[in-house]
């Protein structure tokens, strides 16, 4: 008799394979999937005083990406997101889109979002051991830091070349860091147990 405990193991196991084992078509649309979902969870904004990155929800969306689809196909789905988006599609936060969001001051973060999503990707696909609670949290960590660091530079040439206002590290970190560590952390433990509940161990 097959207890809960291993069909549990079993649907989990499937879960994970499903996606990784689909015809390329079959990824291609489930990377749309991915971006739409980015793009759902992007909406869920709101501006914090003197800075203007807005808090999303989008992260938690690229982290799991690369946990959901693998390796290249959640950082492809990204791309994805990213390209129809300065394509014109008002996807971004806000409903926003276009090339000018990508040379605007959230620009950068876009683009950690692809690198973040790939980094992910690779190593949960590759070492088992990543897909504990603790190890996935780390992941995570790394992967928020990936996007912080592409943010941040955008904004500050941003500041520097179209603004005109060159700023110190100091306030580059006030406005593109530092605002958003209380609620990445909250979606980095959430992401590492969705990482604990639904990935195989073996």
């Amino acid at each position: 008799m097959i207890s809960i405990a291993e069909r549990y193991f079993e649907l989990r196991k499937r879960i994970f394979e499903w996606p990784r084992t689909q015809p390329l078509l079959n990824k291609i649309a489930l990377s749309i999937a991915m971006a739409a979902l980015t793009a759902v969870f992007a909406q869920l904004k709101f501006y914090l005083p003197g800075t203007p990155v807005p808090i999303t929800g989008q992260t938690f969306a690229v982290l799991i990406s690369g946990v959901a689809l693998g390796n290249w196909w959640g950082g492809i789905g990204q791309l994805i997101y990213v390209v129809l988006g300065i394509a014109g599609i008002p996807w971004f936060a806000g409903f926003s889109g276009g090339v000018n969001v990508l040379f605007g001051p959230t620009g950068g973060y876009l683009v950690g979002f692809i690198v973040a999503s790939l980094f992910v990707g690779k190593l949960i696909d590759k070492y088992t051991k990543t897909r504990n609670f603790f190890p996935a949290v780390g992941v995570m960590l790394i992967a928020n830091l990936i996007i912080y660091a592409f943010g941040l530079v955008q904004l500050w040439l941003w500041f520097s070349m179209t603004k005109g206002q060159p700023v110190s590290l100091i306030q580059l970190l006030q406005m593109g860091m530092l605002p958003f560590i209380p609620g990445d952390l909250f979606k980095i433990v959430l992401a590492g147990a969705t990482v604990k509940a639904l990935t195989p161990k073996e």
